[in-house]
């Protein structure tokens, strides 16, 4: 069972932030002229949920990816004695086995978002590999503080593990993934489904993942007032989440935020990227270090001059198209290693 960890290192001084990827330098500028890093206020979240202008969410048809992919969206049941939920569900048209899948869960500091945000950047990963993509729908804080937010998502995994075969999923192969907020609710629904025994899950893709709710870690006070998504806004994320008379105390859970877990034994092949001028990158780096430390598989990158979102933003960017080479490499290795050791057991079988 993990359990929360809250001792700290000394607070040391820190240098200027790390100086932004040359193509990203010019765009960051016009996005904090735009919404500046500590937009994010409890008085204004309802307003931050409002869509962007001249920013359309994914259609179905967009979706498709020209008509390689299925779309649907299923209502399943929530965590028990809680409201159902929706996933989305975009399946290959024309795969002629169980498909891997990667169980997606969105971004947006647990206070903004819907299922379709981040779901095309997804697909451009899984595509490539005939993977499947299903991105759940979960309630937002605050009007759902924790456990609700990871609960929703562990129940959407549940579901999918379970009708795998309905859908025409490998459940050996699926793949947790998220991005920022969505990162941090994937790394705790890994540790939920080993320490409740619940779903195989043979990766997890964490992306920009936030961990920490104590705020505090050398790059989250480097980076204040820079980039993209800065401490203050991250303080406004996480004490929606948990309460700010919870939030850096003794008591917060691991499923909430997964940097305060003990135990990070028996965690699946596990990938942390994030760049080096995010508020992120240091709870980032120290997880991955502490799964190795715990005799853990991890890929870990750190994007020389990335802020939060870089790839998205500036995905014409070198540093942006090698981020997502990256990712593809990683994924490709988890899904084609599974496929080979299951071709070697038959072949075994048949001796």
């Amino acid at each position: 069972m993990s359990t929360p960890i809250t001792d700290r290192s000394s607070t040391r001084p820190v240098g200027p932030p790390p100086p932004f990827d040359p193509e990203l330098a010019p765009v960051i500028e016009i996005l904090t002229g735009l919404r500046p890093p500590d937009a994010y206020r409890p008085d204004n979240i309802a307003a931050m949920r409002k869509p962007v202008p001249g920013v359309q969410a994914p259609t179905d048809e967009d979706l498709t990816r020209g008509g390689t992919y299925s779309v649907q969206e299923r209502v399943v049941p929530g965590p028990e004695g809680q409201p159902d939920i929706s996933l989305l569900i975009c399946l290959p048209q024309h795969a002629t086995a169980p498909t891997p899948v990667i169980y997606y869960i969105h971004g947006g500091g647990m206070i903004v978002g819907d299922n379709r945000f981040g779901v095309v950047d997804t697909l451009g990963l899984a595509e490539p590999l005939g993977m499947a993509v299903v991105s759940v729908e979960y309630r937002l804080a605050p009007e759902t503080p924790h456990p609700g937010p990871v609960e929703d998502c562990y129940a959407g995994l549940v579901w999918l593990s379970d009708h795998a075969q309905e859908l025409d999923i490998d459940p050996d192969r699926i793949v947790v993934g998220g991005t920022s907020a969505g990162g941090g609710l994937a790394a705790g629904v890994t540790l939920m489904a080993r320490d409740r025994s619940g779903p195989a899950i043979l990766a997890q893709l964490l992306l920009s993942p936030m961990l920490d709710d104590r705020n505090d870690s050398p790059s989250a006070r480097q980076m204040r007032g820079v980039g993209i998504w800065d401490s203050s806004s991250n303080e406004t994320g996480w004490n929606a989440l948990l309460g700010d008379s919870v939030r850096g105390g003794r008591e917060v859970s691991p499923y909430a935020a997964p940097s305060r877990a003990t135990d990070l034994s028996g965690l699946p092949s596990t990938f942390i990227d994030v760049g080096s001028a995010e508020t992120f990158r240091d709870e980032d780096v120290a997880y991955a270090s502490r799964i190795w430390q715990a005799g853990g598989r991890a890929e870990l990158h750190v994007w020389p001059g990335g802020f939060h979102g870089f790839d998205v933003v500036v995905p014409h960017a070198v540093v942006s198209q090698d981020a997502v080479a990256a990712r593809g490499a990683w994924l490709r290795r988890q899904v084609a290693g599974r496929s080979r050791d299951q071709a070697e057991i038959r072949v075994m079988l048949r001796r």
